[in-house]
């Protein structure tokens, strides 16, 4: 179809296939990067101008230390558009158990990846803007591709509607505010999304009772049925309000030699509190960093207060089995997370003209092992619709089941494996659900009833 044959208010993307499309991405996390190389890996005859909108200060965000289960969608993501040519995560063959004295009480085989975020965002910034690191080599540069610009200091304070266009207001490190036009905005912002709160103020992020507790420690570093406990092994401990699981993860610069990668543990564990904003003195303190700076959501790796957290060290000792027990106290730099639950009604606003993706549409609970796998498959499914090989109405009917069903599922593991004393056959049936290929799902009519 002619660009000016095309019906802006049609059932399609709202921009013809062969259009050289301005397209301005809100977030340079992974899910803003992933979108920005599906939307660059576009064959000929696509140019678009593709600019990445990054609201942290330095052109590198920093390490987040935090472990990535690499689903069937991330996966196919690396292998369509990677150009690095190294190996994404280190593999795991088996799903096990554990009890209070660190016996196995259930193992089952089942093939899983995982992988960094620190080597998952160096892959996707050599491929999308050619930043150089030890994590991989930067492919050659294809003149036919679209190029992306990467500017951080960026802070978006509004998106309006201006005809067939939208106008994004930024405010730079410098203090300036600068306007910059755009056929299409992706908000790729993640949970605290500004586009989001822009377009759905009335949309909250709330706190579910909880916290993440997280952190690595080195392969070598730990005894030796420590190792065994988590070498190849995806393995899991449940208690009454408290779950912990971990696994390998590629070590430094993503190295994934054996004796060099990293045990990364994520530890579930009740914190009551009125509020993020309001918090629970104990909550307080927790999130309160050695420079005293209270933090809402994410406590940043190595900021944690050390005696907050040797508070942690003891109830790990007394709760956990011994091999969970020894890599919580054993890791140097931990985090905390608090867990918690946010979704848009839509996905899709100006007609199609603005768009959320990933975290920024529906932040998952850390449960479903899934946010990464959102981002990736929103790109590809993105790029997809861009290019004219999916409609507007199956774009949104799978990205809209993809993030209600998940969130939906989500947020049932959590409240039953905080809040519920279940026998250990209902974790695993949770674990195996959260587990299941996108591919293998069909999305509920709840889900999509409104994109039929």
């Amino acid at each position: 179809m002619a660009q000016s044959d095309r019906n802006p208010q049609s059932e399609d993307f709202p921009h013809a296939a062969t259009e050289n499309l301005e397209i301005i991405i809100v977030g340079a996390s992974l899910g803003g990067l992933a979108t920005a190389l599906a939307l660059k890996r576009l064959p000929p005859p696509h140019a678009h101008t593709i600019t990445l909108l990054e609201r942290n200060p330095t052109p590198l965000l920093h390490n987040q230390g935090a472990g990535i289960v690499a689903g069937g969608d991330t996966l196919a993501f690396f292998k369509r558009y990677d150009k690095c040519g190294r190996d994404l995560a280190a593999g795991s063959i088996r799903r096990q158990y554990l009890d209070k004295d660190g016996d196995i009480i259930h193992k089952e085989d089942m093939r899983q990846n995982m992988t960094s975020w620190d080597l998952v965002y160096h892959i996707l910034r050599a491929n999308v803007d050619g930043v150089k690191s030890d994590y991989c080599d930067v492919p050659e540069e294809d003149s036919r591709e679209a190029k992306v610009t990467h500017l951080h200091g960026h802070k978006v304070t509004s998106v309006e509607e201006k005809g067939d266009r939208v106008t994004v207001r930024c405010e730079t490190n410098e203090g300036k505010e600068r306007d910059m036009v755009a056929d299409l905005v992706i908000g790729a912002d993640g949970p605290s999304s500004t586009i989001r709160s822009i377009l759905t103020p009335d949309v909250e992020r709330t706190y579910a009772g909880y916290v993440a507790l997280r952190g690595t420690v080195p392969e070598g570093e730990v005894s030796p049925k420590t190792r065994e406990a988590f070498s190849e092994r995806f393995t899991f401990f449940h208690a009454k309000g408290v779950q912990i699981l971990a696994y390998l993860i590629p070590g430094k610069n993503g190295t994934l030699k054996p004796g060099q990668r990293l045990i990364n543990f994520v530890y579930y564990t009740n914190l009551p509190s009125p509020s993020l904003i309001n918090p629970s003195p104990e909550f307080r303190e927790l999130m309160t960093d050695v420079d005293g700076q209270y933090h809402r959501i994410t406590m940043p790796p190595g900021k944690t207060d050390p005696k907050a957290w040797e508070k942690q060290r003891q109830i790990a000792k007394e709760k956990l089995p011994p091999q969970f027990s020894e890599i919580v106290c054993g890791t140097k730099k931990p985090f905390v997370q608090a867990v918690t639950d946010v979704i848009s009604p839509t996905n899709d606003f100006f007609n199609g003209r603005v768009i959320l993706i990933g975290d920024a549409l529906a932040g998952f609970r850390p449960h479903t092992v899934a946010s990464t796998s959102q981002a990736c498959f929103d790109a590809m499914i993105l790029a997809d619709m861009i290019a004219g090989g999916v409609s507007r109405k199956e774009w949104k009917k799978q990205t809209l089941g993809y993030a209600r069903t998940v969130q939906k599922r989500g947020v049932d593991m959590g409240e039953r494996s905080q809040h519920q004393d279940l026998p250990l056959k209902e974790h695993i049936h949770d674990r195996n659900l959260a587990s299941k290929p996108r591919e293998e799902e069909v999305w509920p009519e709840w889900a999509i009833s409104d994109v039929l």
